[in-house]
């Protein structure tokens, strides 16, 4: 496909136009809601927005003029200063963002959970939180990732408390806010620290620089305070404590935002700084105790995520724990640095947004039935919902690692590059890659309690009757059915863009 023709219109803005697309829609879903009233008015008008952004990414992504692999700003000291690139991981990451907003703004006119009272800025809301991941993964220094983790922050702490009238949105949004506070401030002062005994904040020069100066107090201090500030955003233990609160008390749509993008975004960050930095600098200084943090924080979340979740009653805190656990998963590959673990991260990234995503989705379609949100309301819900009850199985399943669904294919190939080094060979990793599989069936257990809740348990009393829920829901859940199969049992669709992000990143 040839995109010389976006290059032609856009010039050296190129790289950032799915960003400037957005920002357009961000400014005026307000005005729309505001001269219509109509919330499926201002739904319509955002998706068409995000459809036309992803056009234009997609476009640039599959170009096979050379569009997708080199910066299309120019040299640095023009637009920008170069402080965008774009190439295949950047524009893969910027479709994966895309996705979860596209699902979320579609099915939010729809939820009663929403607020209609400012509907219009709930949208614009959303799309500057996507903007915002969009700047993180085509940023080119520490400064730029860190403004575009903060559009994300500020905009995800008005989206949490925006479901009014309930107290737990507001409780949520105060803990969202404190935390948040506290990981802005660690990393911000470990960016301090990195500049200091670096030199530097371009992500390209950090390796280099690391190379030729070595460790210092100073920059371990920057890069665990940062490690802790980032660790936050992806919800990975021990810093995980926002996510159950604030997965419960916010909007489901909003927490299936938070669960499968601002999640991603925080990965993104620590693929792109900490990755980057410390694969660069191999030849000249030891790794190793990096990979062992890394391996560290992993098992701990996998493992806190899983048998905390065990415990759950509430199907959204069930979910926010299983999302600490995914997040342990998917740092196997910041544990192993290869090319190829942090394809299976990659991989796994995409098919957490389908089965994660839709489980969020049916929780919030039986909300919007009447149905509550403890495993208990689940009972019979394979009678009351045939569909409902198959798909949250399909994704549950999915998510324990269960073939021939997505969620096995991509822990397989997370996991096995956890196991095997370079040519083959088995690598020092195995016992991270045996803690992952462990705990993966450990999470079968507290799945399988909502499988039963449903097909076996009784209905609860006065609870017989057929349940109907928004259209939007539906599709939106039959696309997540579709993809999870789809992906499992032919992964290559998603995989090979996903060794070609990793390659980019790597080069």
């Amino acid at each position: 496909m040839d995109a010389s023709f976006i290059t032609n219109i856009f010039q050296y803005y190129t790289a950032v136009v799915p960003m400037l697309i957005m920002i357009v829609g961000a400014l005026i879903s307000p005005a729309v809601y505001m001269a219509t009233k109509k919330t499926s008015v201002s739904s319509a008008v955002s998706c068409v927005i995000l459809l036309i952004s992803m056009i234009l990414n997609l476009i640039m992504l599959t170009a096979d003029n050379g569009l997708g692999s080199y910066n299309m700003l120019g040299q640095p000291g023009d637009a920008f200063y170069g402080l965008f690139v774009y190439n295949k991981f950047t524009g893969l990451m910027i479709l994966l963002f895309q996705i979860v907003a596209l699902i979320t703004v579609f099915v939010s006119g729809s939820s009663r959970e929403v607020t209609k009272l400012h509907f219009g800025a709930y949208n614009a809301l959303l799309l500057i939180a996507t903007t915002g991941m969009m700047f993180v993964a085509c940023a080119t220094d520490l400064i730029g990732i860190f403004v575009g983790v903060e559009a994300v922050s500020i905009s995800s702490y008005a989206l949490v408390t925006l479901k009014r009238k309930d107290p737990r949105a507001a409780e949520a949004g105060v803990k969202y806010v404190i935390i948040g506070g506290l990981s802005t401030a660690l990393t911000i002062y470990g960016i301090s620290m990195i500049y200091g005994s670096l030199g530097t904040l371009e992500l390209g020069a950090l390796g280099s620089a690391l190379a030729t100066k070595g460790y210092s107090w100073a920059f371990v201090i920057g890069i665990i305070t940062m490690v802790a500030g980032y660790g936050f955003k992806i919800a990975a233990a021990p810093f995980h404590m926002w996510a159950p609160d604030v997965y419960e008390g916010a909007a489901t749509p909003v927490s299936t935002f938070l669960a499968t993008g601002s999640k991603k975004m925080g990965l993104v960050v620590f693929f792109k700084i900490f990755l980057v930095m410390f694969v660069a600098a191999q030849a000249t200084v030891s790794i190793e105790p990096m990979q062992y943090l890394f391996a560290i924080i992993a098992a701990i979340s996998m493992t806190i995520g899983n048998v905390v979740a065990i415990a759950q009653n509430n199907i959204k805190r069930m979910l926010a724990y299983s999302s600490i656990a995914q997040a342990g998963y998917i740092l196997i590959a910041m544990a192993v640095m290869s090319q190829y673990a942090v394809t299976g991260g990659l991989f796994h990234m995409f098919t957490h947004v389908f089965m994660k995503g839709g489980a969020f989705l049916v929780v919030g379609a039986l909300i919007c039935a009447g149905v509550g949100e403890k495993i208990t309301d689940y009972n019979g819900l394979a009678r009351r919902a045939p569909f409902l009850a198959f798909a949250m199985m399909v994704f549950l399943f999915s998510l324990a690692g269960v073939p021939p669904l997505a969620g096995f294919t991509s822990k397989f190939v997370l996991f096995s590059g956890a196991i095997f080094g370079t040519e083959g060979a088995v690598s020092g990793w195995v016992w991270l890659a045996f803690v992952a599989i462990l705990n993966s069936a450990i999470s079968l257990y507290y799945y399988v309690r909502v499988i039963k809740a449903m097909y076996i348990e009784r209905p609860n009393k006065g609870c017989d009757e057929k349940i109907k829920v928004p259209k939007t829901f539906l599709v939106a859940i039959v696309v997540c059915v579709v993809l999870v199969v789809v992906l499992g049992v032919y992964p290559d669709l998603i995989l090979n863009p996903c060794a070609d992000a990793a390659a980019a990143l790597f080069a």
